[in-house]
């Protein structure tokens, strides 16, 4: 209880300080404890200058490496992986609530039922929580009771299948999202190029008769994201750089577009991560690791994407980015170069430009906006 007043009252003292609230967008930061972290960090952008001030550390648990927040900003929902010897499933899903500053209090934890978690999203209506396991190639729902604590997981399915490239032995399921319009869960596999397509109802997992998009072999879907209409998801692959957009069309979901996210110049080896619209849904990014570089595309009419080029992250692999919510800042996560840097969007080019801001935290991999 004295951490927690002592926390609230240094938080008021840095606003006032530094600025207004106004002029603060606050963040928490996923990070890798294996790699010298100490647990979620929580943050300060100042959204007149740029500058980042980091304000706390929360601290005991292991590799919180995705977050997300319930829609009513009121919990913290969080991946954490660990090793065999801590938890035999190889992690867990952990809930904190909110207090009017932000800061996290521990409500609870579940098995995650598959190693190496990756990745979490939080139902629309907030009554569960769905994750994806790496390691394990698994996709789990939760409950989540009134208190926003995460009751034990309703469904799980286990991927099966493999795909051509070294890493695709076996599956691994990389991201996970609901819809926002329909009762669907959708969750990319890079080790079987599938985007899969769940049925959601009363907490429970089913299929579709498509069950799943193939995606190109070798490509390694990761992370996506839907367009505002919800009838386009935009797929960043991982192994092969590439964006695919796929298209609903009637009750069938197809690729109409396949683009490299590098300069057709380079030679070398990158990995795509992360992927995210731009405020007005006018512009696309994706992240390259190798090329460390945010790639941009214009979002024509049609849906499809026109490349305009990259911008350098000022970093060494940025496994994650985000755009401020009043789409004026993008603060990216460089993982290897233990930074946070920051760049003023161009509301006329669609362009990232570096601000010359950026912040020290060891291994970044993920930003939350409050």
């Amino acid at each position: 209880m004295l951490r927690n007043i002592l926390f609230s009252c240094l938080l008021i003292f840095l606003i006032v300080a530094t600025g207004s609230a106004q002029e603060k967008q606050l963040f928490y930061v996923g990070t890798f404890t294996s790699e010298g972290s100490e647990g979620i960090n929580y943050c300060s952008l100042n959204t007149e200058t740029g500058a980042i001030e980091l304000l706390t550390t929360f601290k005991g648990i292991d590799n919180p490496s995705f977050l997300r927040l319930s829609p009513d900003k009121q919990f913290l929902y969080t991946v954490s992986r660990t090793t065999p010897e801590v938890e035999p499933s190889g992690g867990y899903v952990v809930a904190y609530k909110l207090d009017e500053w932000g800061g996290l209090h521990f409500l609870n934890k579940q098995v995650s039922h598959g190693s190496g978690p990756c990745h979490i999203d939080v139902s629309p209506d907030r009554k569960y929580v769905a994750i994806a396991t790496y390691g394990g190639g698994t996709t789990s729902v939760y409950p989540v009771k009134e208190d926003g604590s995460i009751d034990k997981a309703l469904t799980t399915i286990r991927n099966t299948g493999k795909s051509v490239h070294p890493n695709q032995t076996q599956p691994h399921a990389h991201s996970i999202k609901f819809a926002a319009t329909e009762p669907s869960i959708f969750s990319a596999d890079l080790g079987t190029d599938q985007l899969n397509i769940f049925h959601f109802e009363d907490g429970n997992l089913g299929r579709y008769e498509q069950e799943f998009v193939k995606l190109p072999a070798g490509s390694g879907p990761r992370h996506f994201v839907f367009h505002p209409t919800e009838k386009v998801i935009y797929v960043i692959n991982e192994l092969n750089s590439t964006v695919s957009c796929i298209r609903k069309v009637d009750d069938s979901w197809s690729i109409f577009q396949n683009i490299s996210t590098l300069p057709k110049d380079f030679d070398g080896e990158s990995y795509c991560a992360d992927i995210h619209f731009s405020k007005d849904g006018q512009y696309l990014y994706g992240s390259n690791r190798g090329h460390n570089s945010i790639a941009v595309f214009k979002v024509n009419p049609d849906q499809k994407l026109t490349f305009l080029g990259t911008v350098p992250v000022e970093g060494d692999w940025p496994r994650n980015f985000g755009i401020t919510p009043d789409g004026k800042w993008m603060l990216v996560a460089n993982q290897r170069s233990h930074n946070i840097t920051v760049f003023k969007m161009n509301a006329e080019t669609g362009m990232p430009e570096f601000s010359g801001k950026q912040i020290q935290l060891p291994a970044p991999v993920c930003i939350e906006f409050l």
